[in-house]
């Protein structure tokens, strides 16, 4: 769909079906497929256009940025950034978290829900399924896109968006709603988290609902709840959304009774909480890559927007044919949250492409679910394929420059230039670590660093990735040179070549990659970069360092 391959069937809900995809870059992400009555209200596809133009400015820690989209396709759809990380509703099926945990909770909800303030949205649908908690601390899903929905025939006609348990008093009962909204469900969901009650009870999600539009008739009882939550729950589920907090005065309030800084996760789950996050995690970065897709047909309609700095391509045609590969695994009879297992008889085989991982590949997605809005409107579950772009396949790579392996070195030559002439020499360059689950994409052919998910990856030579600690990814073969000349540097980059990733763990040591390294690789555009690390400094908000570099670049005679 739209260029990408469809791995699997995250999960199905009111407004969507979402599908586990890579990127051009080999990252996992997460697509979302609009339902095709939905995507046929003029007043829907209006409203879509501008909340994924607002979702797409959300910046912050916390949130899981939005990468693509398609607004104008026969089914809307946008991309997001895919977290391995587990859904609080089902960290919760195992009892709720200790009290300092909760509020170490809470306090990273509300910093989120700072930043998709300031971009102008109001979550409207904040629950527990859509919180994911990782190693690094919880992310919202699912910002904003609920809005759209409330402009079109079907809600109008009886329907409505958001999840009845979670919502605020003026949502459900159809006023006008504001940021001081989305503090009212943040409150529940302490509440939930730290002592698994629901402060309106455990009844239908329709009597919880009338529950909660009454709040200011009838409050909720807190007086069984911890004394040092009861001051956040009683401003939290204020009838009045005038008198609830902010999300800055949320989040100091939980700093303050955890003791913990906003960044601060170490360690801040129970240990079986703790488990289960980094065997999805370890899953998730043993993903087999998708198989080569087949050469598009003619595009379709003009490509759309896509994130800065991304040069378009054209794609596939609005009724390209599904292939089973795109499709991926239906999902299982125990709904989008069942494990898929390998079936009897499933033979071993290798280590990228053996069944096994396919179903590593399966459990991941199905557990680190996106979040859907819930609706009483009935889902069809068509599942359809749609319009596209970046259909255009990347150039194959020749034998100078292949991901997996290069051909042997060119003879030396007499003076060293390798038949290369300089373009620029001794460029300082900062290399810098990336803030959380952040990236910094490199273009050695500038030298330039791009901030943020990037689907287009194809110009870059290295990212620099803050998600689960990965580290340096290098897409161009990368190797170390014995000294600085072009024929130096073109032997390196094919005599001592490093693995695709250098982790945290060892970057940190200053092994593989210190001061004096000189880092080698033939450019995406054909040049020659050597890289000379000339200093390390730590980076407090990735615990990842900082590098200070020289870049040198040569180009062909």
């Amino acid at each position: 769909m739209a260029g990408y391959r469809l791995l699997a069937r995250l999960g199905e809900g009111g407004m969507g079906t979402v599908y586990l995809t890579r990127t051009r870059g080999n990252q996992p992400a997460a697509l979302k497929v609009i339902r095709r009555e939905f995507g046929r209200d003029p007043d829907f596809r209006g409203r879509f256009v501008q909340e994924v133009r607002a979702a797409r400015r959300v910046q912050g820690y916390h949130v899981v940025p939005v990468l693509d989209h398609d607004t104008s396709g026969e089914l809307p759809w946008l991309a997001t950034e895919f977290i391995p990380g587990l859904p609080l509703d089902e960290a919760l099926r195992d009892g709720p978290l200790p009290l300092p945990a909760a509020f170490r909770l809470i306090g990273a909800i509300a910093t989120a829900l700072g930043s998709v303030h300031a971009a102008g949205i109001v979550h409207r649908d904040l629950k527990p399924s859509n919180v994911l908690l990782g190693p690094q601390g919880p992310y919202v899903i699912d910002f904003g896109i609920a809005r759209a929905a409330d402009a079109t025939q079907l809600t109008r006609s009886g329907g409505f968006i958001g999840t009845p348990q979670y919502m605020s008093p003026e949502h459900a009962g159809g006023e006008q709603v504001t940021p001081a909204a989305d503090l009212f469900p943040l409150g529940l969901i302490a509440a939930v988290a730290a002592t698994g009650r629901h402060p309106y009870g455990d009844s239908a999600a329709l009597t919880v609902a009338t529950r909660i539009a009454n709040t200011a008739q009838v409050p909720p009882d807190l007086t069984g709840y911890p004394d040092a939550l009861r001051p956040l729950l009683t401003r939290c589920l204020a009838a009045d959304p005038r008198q609830r907090p902010t999300p800055a005065e949320a989040a100091e309030l939980c700093r303050a009774a955890s003791g913990r800084g906003p960044r601060d996760f170490d360690d801040w789950l129970p240990a079986a909480v703790a488990a289960r996050i980094a065997r999805r995690e370890r899953a998730a970065e043993e993903l087999p890559e998708p198989p080569p897709a087949a050469a598009p047909p003619p595009p379709g309609h003009a490509p759309t927007q896509g994130p800065p700095g991304y040069t378009p391509t054209r794609g596939t045609g609005p009724h390209a044919a599904p292939t089973q590969a795109a499709t991926g695994p239906a999902p299982t009879p125990g709904g989008p949250h069942t494990m898929p297992t390998a079936g009897p008889g499933t033979p071993a085989a290798g280590p990228r492409r053996s069944p096994l991982l396919r179903a590593a590949l399966g459990a991941v997605a199905l557990l680190a679910v996106v979040g859907i809005t819930w609706t009483v409107a009935r889902s069809d579950g068509s599942g359809d394929q749609a319009t596209g772009r970046h259909g255009t396949p990347a150039p194959a790579p020749t034998p100078a420059h292949g991901k997996n392996g290069s051909s042997a070195a060119p003879p030396a030559t007499p003076d060293g230039n390798a038949g290369y002439q300089v373009v620029f020499k001794d460029r300082p360059f900062a290399l810098r670590a990336p803030s959380m689950a952040g990236f910094n994409y490199i273009d050695l052919d500038v030298p330039k660093s791009v901030p943020g998910a990037q689907i287009d990856e194809s110009p870059y030579e290295i990212t620099y990735n803050g998600v689960s600690g990965i580290g340096l990814q290098f897409h161009t073969p990368m190797g170390r040179s014995t000294g600085r000349t072009a024929q130096a540097c073109l032997d390196g980059s094919h005599a001592d070549v490093l693995p695709d990733q250098v982790r945290r763990e060892e970057l940190d040591k200053g092994q593989t990659i210190h001061v004096g390294t000189l880092l080698c690789t033939e450019t995406t555009d054909g040049n020659l970069a050597m890289i000379e690390v000339t200093g390390m400094s730590p980076n407090h908000e990735s615990d990842m360092p900082d590098f200070a570099t020289k870049v040198t670049l040569w180009k062909k005679d």
